[in-house]
C-alpha cells in the first residue's frame, strides 16, 4: 500500500486523522448504528484499517497503533455491529453432526451457492470486467492464507497439522516465487494491473472489504477459532470449479501463462486440500472440541453468504453497463 485511502465517513475520517500522528488517545466516539453493516463504506473501511495494523501495517503509520487501547475500543464497537450483521445473515445452526460427517455437512452448505460470478467470467465477461474482478479479489488474494494462519496457535494435534499442511501449499511450499499471493500478483501484472499490496484500496467497495474483514474478525479472536476453520474448509472445498472457470475465461480472452497460472494451480491444489480441509481440519476440530461444531458450520456458511452478496452486486453492475468498483479503473 503506497498511501492511505480517502475517508468514507465520520469514523474513517477520525481514524485516518489520528493514524497520521503519534499514537495517543483517540477522541471518544460511539459509531452510529448503520442500516447494513456488511455494506457500509465507512464501517468496513474503518475495520479494514484497524485490522491491517495486524498484517503489513499502514504507510506512514506508527506500528505502536496496533495495540493502542483506544483504537481497540473503537474496533470493538465496529466489530459488534459487523458481527451482529453476520449472525442476522447466517443464523447460528443448532444441529447434531458427528465429527466424521462434518465434510458432508459442509458439502450441503456448499450446494447452496448463489449467483455464479465464475460462470459469467468464463463465458461473457469483457477484458475490463475481468480486470475489475481481479481488483476485487486482490483485497484477499494478495494476503492469501494470512487470516487463516491466526488459527494455527489456537489448535493442537491433528487439526493443527492439517491446517499447516494446507497453509504450507498456500505459501509455496518453501518456494517464494510459488507463494499463491505472488502468483495472483503475476496474474494482475499480466493484465496490466498494479500488483502492489493495497494498490486498489481506494477503488474497492465495502461489500468486498467485508469479505476480508470477516476473515480477520474470525482469525484474530480465539473465540471464533471454529469459524475461521469452517471458513477455510468451505473455501477450499468450493474453489476448484470456480478457478477452472476463471482460467477458461482468461483463455477465452487470449491470455495464458502468468495470467492463468494462479487459477490453474488452485484447480489442482484445492482438489487435494478439499479432503484435508473438510475431514482432517474441520472434522478434527469438532472431534477435539465438539462445542465448536456450530461455529465451524457458521464460518462456512458466511463464506457463501458474503460471496453471494458480492457476486450479485458485481453482476448487477456489469449487466447494467456500470463499473462494479467505487471508481472505474479507466
Amino acid at each position: 500500500m503506497r498511501q492511505l485511502p480517502s475517508p468514507r465517513g465520520s469514523v474513517s475520517e477520525l481514524l485516518l486523522g489520528a493514524l497520521a500522528g503519534r499514537p495517543g488517545e483517540l477522541p471518544p466516539v460511539n459509531p452510529e448504528r448503520v442500516a447494513d453493516p456488511l455494506a457500509d463504506e465507512d464501517l468496513n473501511l474503518s475495520l479494514y484499517l484497524c485490522y491491517e495494523l495486524h498484517y503489513r501495517g499502514l504507510p506512514g503509520v506508527d506500528d505502536r497503533w496496533e495495540w493502542n487501547p483506544s483504537l481497540l475500543r473503537l474496533r470493538s464497537l465496529l466489530e459488534e455491529q459487523f458481527e451482529e450483521a453476520l449472525k442476522d445473515a447466517v443464523p447460528l445452526r443448532k444441529e447434531a453432526v458427528a465429527s466424521d460427517q462434518i465434510d458432508v455437512a459442509l458439502r450441503e452448505i456448499a450446494a447452496q451457492e448463489g449467483a455464479s460470478l465464475s460462470s459469467y467470467v468464463r463465458g461473457r465477461a469483457t477484458l475490463e470486467q475481468v480486470k475489475e474482478f481481479l481488483v476485487h479479489r486482490s483485497a484477499y488474494q494478495l494476503k492469501e492464507a494470512d487470516p487463516h494462519c491466526w488459527a494455527i496457535p489456537r489448535l493442537h494435534g491433528a487439526p493443527k497439522a492439517a491446517l499447516v499442511e494446507v497453509e504450507a501449499d498456500e505459501y509455496g511450499g518453501g518456494r517464494p516465487d510459488w507463494i499463491h499471493a505472488e502468483l495472483f500478483g503475476r496474474a494482475m501484472r499480466a493484465l496490466g494491473l498494479d500488483p502492489t499490496y493495497g494498490a486498489y484500496l481506494e477503488l474497492i467497495p465495502a461489500v468486498t472489504l467485508a469479505t476480508v474483514n470477516q476473515m480477520s474478525l474470525f482469525g484474530l479472536h480465539r473465540r471464533w477459532r471454529g469459524a475461521i476453520v469452517g471458513h477455510l474448509a468451505l473455501f477450499e472445498m468450493t474453489s476448484s470449479i470456480p478457478n477452472r472457470r476463471y482460467a477458461d475465461g482468461l483463455r477465452r480472452l487470449g491470455f495464458s501463462g502468468d495470467a492463468t497460472l494462479f487459477f490453474d494451480e488452485h484447480v489442482e491444489a484445492d482438489a487435494v486440500h478439499e479432503q484435508i480441509a473438510g475431514h482432517d481440519l474441520a472434522g478434527g476440530v469438532v472431534e477435539a472440541e465438539p462445542e465448536l461444531l456450530d461455529d465451524v458450520l457458521f464460518g462456512a456458511a458466511t463464506v457463501l453468504a458474503l460471496d453471494g452478496v458480492l457476486g450479485g452486486q458485481v453482476l448487477e453492475a456489469w449487466s447494467a453497463g456500470r463499473s462494479a468498483l467505487r471508481i472505474p479503473l479507466s
